[in-house]
C-alpha cells in the first residue's frame, strides 16, 4: 500500500510571477511626503553617534607553567671497543688497533675518505671562514638614545624577605652571580629568617645553582679572581669564611671569632698574589685585616683605620682595591664620610694611611677607581657622587644633590666616562661625562623598593641591581652605554686634566 500526501497551494500565494523579458521602466509605488509627519519631526543638533566597523574582540591571558631546569651529572667512559677488549689496558687497545689497521676493508675505507677530506681541506685553505670584514670599522652610537631593559629577576626563594647586600659576577664569563642576602638592622632580624645566600646562573634564573650557608648571615660575597669555584664572604658576626661550590653549601674554613671583626664585615677584596688565596676585610669596628685562606686561624696583618694625627677609629664601609693602581694600594670609604688612601707596604708604618678625602655628609657607600685612569676615583655618599684626583684633597666634579639617598656607585668597565649610581627610591642613574656633566644621561626606575646593591659585568653590558625586598634585577644596557665612542678616551683624559688644573687654581686663590 503506497502512502503519499499532496500539498495544495494557490498560485497567488507563490508571490509575483517573474518576467524574464526586457522591458522599460515601470513604477511600482509612489509615496508622497506627509506634511503632518513633517510637522511632528524635531531636529536634534548636534547628533553624536559611535560606529565600530571592526568585529568585537575579547582579550584573555594565559600563563604557561614555568620550565624548571636541574643540573645532573653524567659519567662518560670510552666506548666503541669490543666486549673482550679492556679499554683501561693500554696493551689490549694497541694490539686491537694494529689488528684493525692491517685489515683490507679498513685500508680501502681510509683511501675513499681521504679524497673527500682532501677536497674539504683545500676548500678551507682557499676561503678564510674566520675573516672579519669590518674589524677596523667603529660604529657611531652618539645619535642613539641610551636605554636599558630587564633581562630577568633573581628572587630570594625564602618566605622571610631579606635585602640584597652584595652582588658579584664571575670574573671569567660573567654568566653566574653570587648574591648575599641579609637584614642589617641591629637586633631586628625576624624569626625564622634563613641564613642562606645563593649562586645564580643567568641561563636558569628560576632556581639558584648552589647554596651558601654559613653560621651567620652573609653581608658580602665575591668569587675568587683565579678560581671561580671558591667564594669568599664576610659575615654579620665579623667572621670571614670561604666556600667551595664543589664541596657543598657549608664553608670550607672560617676565621676564629675571637680574632675576627667585632662588627659585620661590610666589604672585602681578593688581593693580587701568586696563589690568589689572600684577602682583605674591612668593618665598622675600625680595623682592616688581611687573611690567607690556606691558614685562617690567624690574621696575616691588621691596620687600625685612623687619620694621620688622630686617635679616633673610623668605621670602614666599603673597600676599593685595583691592582693596576698598585698591588699594595687600597682605599677605604668610612661611615664618617671620608675616604682613606692607604698603602700596605709603606716605608714608615705610620704612613700606611697616606691621607684622607673628606666632603660627604654621611657614610661612603660606593668607592671605585676609574678602570682606564686609576689616578681618578669615584665616591658615592649622602645625596651626591664625587670624582677625585688622588693627588688633590678637593673633588674635581660634584653632582647635584639628589632627592633620594645614594646607595652605591661604580664605573663602566668599557667606557672611561660612564659611571652608574643607585638611589634609595629605586632609581638607577647612568652618567655619561663624554656628553654632559650636570645630569644623568639615563634614569631607570628599577623598582619601588630601595636599591641596596649592584654590580656590573666585565663586559659592561649587563648590570645587576639588588633591592630591599630580596630581588636582583638583571638589566641589559644599550650599545650607546657599552661601546666606546671615537676619541672618547682622549677626551675624558683631557677633561680630567682640565678639571685638575681648575681645582688647583681655585685652591691657590683660597691660600692667597
Amino acid at each position: 500500500m503506497e502512502i503519499y500526501h499532496q500539498y495544495v497551494r494557490l498560485r497567488k500565494q507563490f508571490g509575483r510571477h517573474p518576467k524574464f523579458i526586457d522591458e522599460g521602466a515601470e513604477m511600482l509605488a509612489d509615496i508622497r511626503p506627509n506634511e503632518e509627519h513633517a510637522s511632528e519631526c524635531v531636529p536634534k543638533n548636534p547628533v553624536i553617534t559611535v560606529t565600530q566597523c571592526v568585529p568585537e574582540m575579547s582579550e584573555h591571558e594565559a600563563n604557561t607553567v614555568a620550565v624548571m631546569f636541574a643540573n645532573k651529572a653524567i659519567s662518560h667512559v670510552e666506548g666503541g671497543w669490543p666486549k673482550d677488549i679492556d679499554y683501561t689496558e693500554a696493551e689490549h687497545t694497541i694490539r686491537y688497533r694494529k689488528k684493525i689497521e692491517k685489515d683490507e676493508d679498513y685500508i680501502r675505507t681510509v683511501v675513499q675518505l681521504g679524497s673527500a677530506i682532501e677536497y674539504l681541506v683545500k676548500q678551507n685553505n682557499a676561503i678564510d671562514i674566520y675573516e672579519e670584514y669590518f674589524a677596523g670599522f667603529a660604529t657611531d652610537h652618539s645619535a642613539e638614545v641610551p636605554s636599558a631593559k630587564t633581562l630577568t629577576v633573581f628572587r630570594d626563594p625564602n618566605t622571610v624577605r631579606r635585602s640584597v647586600s652584595s652582588i658579584n659576577w664571575t670574573p671569567d664569563s660573567g654568566s653566574k652571580a653570587v648574591i648575599a642576602y641579609s637584614v642589617l638592622a641591629f637586633q631586628q632580624q625576624p624569626a625564622g629568617m634563613s641564613l642562606s645566600s645563593y649562586v645564580w646562573d643567568l641561563s636558569n634564573p628560576n632556581v639558584p645553582e648552589s647554596e651558601l650557608l654559613g653560621p651567620s648571615q652573609l653581608v658580602c660575597a665575591k668569587f675568587n679572581v683565579k678560581d671561580s669555584n671558591l667564594v669568599g664572604a664576610g659575615q654579620y658576626n665579623g667572621q670571614f669564611v670561604y666556600f667551595d661550590t664543589r664541596k657543598g653549601s657549608s664553608p670550607v674554613d672560617s676565621t676564629p671569632i675571637d680574632i675576627s671583626h667585632r662588627d659585620p664585615v661590610y666589604d672585602f677584596a681578593w688581593l693580587q698574589s701568586k696563589t690568589g688565596s689572600e684577602a682583605m676585610t674591612v668593618s665598622t669596628d675600625g680595623m682592616a685585616l688581611w687573611w690567607d685562606i690556606r691558614k685562617l686561624s690567624e690574621a696575616v696583618e691588621s691596620l687600625p683605620l685612623r687619620e694621620k694625627g688622630s686617635d679616633t677609629l673610623l668605621g670602614g664601609v666599603c673597600l676599593e682595591y685595583e691592582p693596576t693602581a698598585g698591588p699594595t694600594k687600597f682605599m677605604i670609604g668610612c661611615e664618617q664620610g671620608c675616604v682613606l688612601n692607604c698603602n700596605r707596604k709603606a716605608k714608615n708604618p705610620a704612613d700606611r694611611i697616606a691621607g684622607s678625602y673628606g666632603g660627604h655628609h654621611g657614610p661612603v657607600y660606593g668607592l671605585r677607581r676609574n678602570p682606564f685612569y686609576p689616578k681618578y676615583f669615584l665616591s658615592v655618599g649622602d645625596w651626591t657622587c664625587r670624582i677625585w684626583n688622588e693627588d688633590l684633597r678637593s673633588p674635581l666634579l660634584v653632582s647635584r644633590y639628589s632627592n633620594a639617598y645614594l646607595t652605591a656607585g661604580t664605573w663602566s668597565p668599557t667606557r672611561p666616562g660612564v659611571f652608574f649610581t643607585s638611589q634609595s627610591d629605586g632609581c638607577l642613574s647612568c652618567w655619561d661625562l663624554f656628553y654632559k656633566h650636570n645630569e644623568p644621561s639615563l634614569q631607570v626606575q628599577v623598582s619601588d623598593q630601595a636599591l641596596t646593591a649592584f654590580a656590573i659585568q666585565d663586559s659592561g653590558a649587563v648590570l645587576g641591581c639588588g633591592t630591599a625586598d630580596g630581588c636582583c634585577n638583571v638589566m641589559q644596557l644599550s650599545a650607546a652605554l657599552v661601546e666606546m665612542a671615537q676619541n672618547e678616551k682622549q677626551g675624558i683624559n683631557a677633561m680630567f686634566e682640565r678639571e685638575t688644573l681648575r681645582t688647583l687654581r681655585k685652591h691657590r686663590k683660597k691660600l692667597r
